[in-house]
C-alpha cells in the first residue's frame, strides 16, 4: 500500500472507483496504490481510493473517471486522432443525443460533427485486453445510439483506452457477453469507427500514449 496510516497487516476499507468486477486484479496480496484523505477527516466515510493495481509485473489504473480524463485531454491536444476529422477539434463533454449521453461532441475545423464515446479497459489476458469485464446492456445501448448518430450525418467513434501499457491487441470479450460483441462488429460495419489507445500508468497519472490494434473477429 501507498498511503500514509496504513502499516502492514492492518486491513482497511477503501473506496474502489471501478464498476467492473476486477476479479482477477483484486487478489490476495495483491500490490495497490491508493488516494489518502486521511488529510480530510470527518469529510468522507472511507479515507482511501483504490487508483491502481499491480498484476504481476503489471501496473493497471483502476480509476474508472480517469479514461474520461485522459481522453478529453489527448484529444484536445491531437495524441488521439480521428479518421475524418481535420485540424484542431471544438470538444465538448457530456452531450445528449437521443436516450443516451455520449461522453464527447467534437467539430473539426471543415464543421464536421461526431460524437466520441469512451471506455476504459482493464481486463488483460497474457497480454491481450478486452473489454467488457461484466455484462454491459448500457454499452450495448450506446452502440445503438452511434449506428443512429452516423446514419444521420455525424462522425462517430468508440474509443477504448486501455488503463495499461505494451499490450498485443485489444478484442470484445465475447465469452462475457456476447451481446456487446455483436453490436460492436454490427456497429463497426455500419460506419461507427473503433479505436483502442493504451497509456503510461504512473502511481499517480495516467496518460494515452500510443493506439493499439483492434481485432473484432
Amino acid at each position: 500500500f501507498v498511503a500514509r496510516g496504513i502499516t502492514e497487516g492492518r486491513e482497511e476499507t477503501v473506496h474502489v472507483k471501478n464498476t467492473g468486477r476486477c476479479k482477477e486484479l483484486l487478489t490476495p496480496g495483491a500490490r495497490v496504490f491508493l488516494d489518502d484523505f486521511t488529510f480530510k477527516p470527518g469529510k468522507r466515510k472511507l479515507l482511501y481510493d483504490l487508483i491502481a493495481v499491480y498484476k504481476g509485473d503489471l501496473l493497471i489504473n483502476m480509476d474508472s473517471y480517469a479514461p474520461n480524463r485522459a481522453a478529453g485531454e489527448a484529444l484536445a491536444d491531437g495524441r488521439i486522432v480521428l479518421p475524418g476529422m481535420n485540424g484542431r477539434l471544438f470538444i465538448r463533454p457530456e452531450t445528449k443525443y437521443g436516450d443516451s449521453r455520449f461522453d464527447f461532441f467534437v467539430r473539426d475545423e471543415d464543421g464536421k460533427e461526431g460524437f466520441v464515446e469512451v471506455k476504459g479497459v482493464t481486463l488483460e489476458n497474457d497480454g491481450v485486453v478486452s473489454f467488457p469485464d461484466a455484462p454491459t446492456e448500457r454499452g450495448v445501448k450506446h452502440l445503438g445510439e452511434l449506428i443512429k448518430a452516423h446514419s444521420e450525418g455525424y462522425a462517430c467513434y468508440i474509443l477504448f483506452v486501455i488503463q495499461m501499457k505494451g499490450m498485443k491487441y485489444f478484442r470484445p470479450n465475447d465469452e462475457t457477453h456476447r451481446a456487446f460483441g455483436d453490436a460492436l462488429r454490427n456497429a463497426a460495419g455500419r460506419g461507427v469507427m473503433v479505436l483502442a489507445y493504451e497509456c503510461e500508468i504512473a502511481r499517480d497519472s495516467m496518460d494515452i500514449t500510443t493506439p493499439l490494434e483492434v481485432r473484432l473477429s
